[in-house]
């Protein structure tokens, strides 16, 4: 997600992604069938909204070129990282973008026989809404919702005061906050420590309706972290399944747990 999320912001949106069939990407019911189209995975949740279409690959050749450079990178990149004395995450980061990936592109980039590009600059203002990894949770009695061990205090809100019973959207961020959405209300926002966040200064928009700084954010290319993997698995489908995460917050299982 955050390598898309950079290249649409660089480079604009794109008509297709042609991948292989990695679980991230698609779901297969069963091993060398078909992929399940209709059951979609994050990735795939998130392409929808933006109308790009995901195409699978299923022959070897198709993957061959992709395969033989994930060989190369996993074979020499590591002994590029020890021979320049990185230790870290953020290091490597800096060093693929300040120096290989422009050493790379110099030495086996091909120009294009079409000169024209089928990218397109997005207007797209919720990318940071988007690229989330999202989970649909009924709202417990005492106003919490949680995936796992991770619970999250509803506060009251200015049209009602509890959402028991009600189904929120749980978006969980690529740098670790976690947002919950009712419609298109956000009742509430937590730091990667699962603090609460301060709710930003409310205004009116245009048709009297209350907007708030979160939803009204804009994106550029500045505006995210660096890229970066999640050490968390990160392949359930959209909306039920649950993540793995470390717990931030235990508490008895109840039957109204969602």
């Amino acid at each position: 997600m955050a390598g898309l999320r950079e290249v649409i912001e660089t480079k604009g949106l794109f008509c297709a992604l042609y991948s292989d069939r990695g679980s991230h990407f698609f779901h297969t019911p069963k091993a060398g069938e078909p992929v399940d189209k209709q059951r979609l995975t994050q990735v795939g949740r998130a392409l929808k909204e933006l109308g790009v279409q995901m195409i699978p690959a299923y022959s070897p050749q198709a993957r061959g070129r992709s395969e033989r450079n994930f060989g190369t990178w996993q074979g020499r990149l590591p002994q590029e990282l020890r021979l320049a004395g990185i230790h870290t995450l953020a290091e490597a980061n800096r060093f693929l973008r300040e120096q290989y990936i422009d050493a790379f592109n110099r030495k086996f980039t091909v120009m294009a026989e079409q000169k024209a590009t089928a990218f397109r600059r997005t207007s797209r203002s919720d990318l940071d809404w988007v690229f989330t990894v999202q989970t649909e949770r009924v709202v417990a009695k005492d106003n919490t919702v949680a995936i796992g061990e991770r619970v999250w205090q509803i506060e009251k809100s200015g049209f009602r005061s509890t959402l028991a019973g009600c189904t929120v959207t749980i978006h969980e961020h690529l740098d670790g906050r976690v947002s919950l959405r009712y419609g298109p209300h956000v009742v509430g926002r937590f730091d990667d420590q699962g603090r609460p966040l301060t709710h930003p200064k409310k205004r009116r928009g245009k048709d009297g309706a209350v907007e708030t700084g979160e939803n009204r954010k804009q994106v550029s290319s500045r505006s995210h972290n660096s890229l970066e993997i999640s050490p968390q698995t990160r392949d359930s489908h959209f909306p039920t399944a649950p993540t793995i995460a470390v717990p931030l917050t235990k508490r008895k299982k109840t039957a109204h747990a969602a």
